[in-house]
């Protein structure tokens, strides 16, 4: 099946055109059942499109990798979800062993230290975890935004990605902050307070801080690192 997935993407943006993200979501289901997942890490846009899936109880599977260094507000967002929606987000963690190797060997706070350090932080905590839960799927739904990163700005709605063999599913590519705070008030979705005090792309507590006005979208992750580096490998295009 996996050879003939790529196939569908022409075929899905025909049948898409014109209807809503839900309408989408649930042609998604229909395409492929209990093949579809989507991503999230309870950010402002990843709330948009759960509360999609769960007030319009679509069969999707709902996942977020637990890094073990997010903040207090994200576990809190997550909690409040699930309450609302009577959602059950599966958590995926880190491969314990490589984990504690690398603190082991490198200390806690190594990505401080060097990029391959912050790479292979970023490998252990997000990308190996996300390569488990994507597995099996056909469709990865994902919150991505251009607007976050430069590296964003020639993708589209609809992706295939060669990494993980999946149709990638990008809603919300073409929305502004604007358009998603809109949403998010009239919609009354729980959302990460840390949103209101100036954090905009929010990851781990170590690698994440608020922007200052006038700053890049993307200043506030890694901001210690060059700002063609920041991305974690999460969404990497071949």
């Amino acid at each position: 099946m996996h050879m003939s997935l790529q196939n569908y993407i022409p075929d899905l943006t025909y049948q898409s055109s014109g209807l809503s993200i839900g309408e989408t979501i649930a042609l998604l289901a229909r395409t492929f059942p209990a093949q579809v997942t989507f991503s999230t890490s309870f950010s402002f846009e990843d709330q948009v499109v759960a509360h999609e899936i769960f007030s319009n109880s679509l069969p999707v599977k709902v996942f977020t990798l637990d890094t073990g260094r997010l903040f207090a507000e994200t576990y809190s967002v997550w909690n409040s979800t699930n309450s609302k929606y009577g959602s059950n987000v599966k958590a995926y963690y880190p491969n314990n062993v490589l984990l504690e190797e690398f603190v082991q060997e490198n200390g806690p706070n190594s990505f401080y230290e060097s990029v391959d350090h912050r790479k292979k932080c970023c490998f252990i905590r997000k990308v190996e975890p996300l390569k488990r839960a994507l597995q099996g799927n056909a469709v990865w739904i994902t919150g991505l935004r251009a607007e976050h990163s430069p590296d964003r700005n020639n993708l589209t709605v609809w992706e295939w990605d060669e990494g993980n063999q999946v149709i990638k599913y990008n809603p919300l590519l073409d929305w502004n902050t604007e358009q998603v705070r809109q949403y998010i008030d009239s919609n009354n979705v729980p959302y990460n307070p840390l949103h209101d005090k100036g954090f905009v792309s929010i990851g781990c507590a170590p690698c994440t801080r608020a922007i200052r006005p006038g700053e890049d979208f993307r200043a506030g992750r890694w901001w210690w690192e060059d700002a063609s580096k920041k991305e974690c490998g999460l969404h990497v295009h071949s």
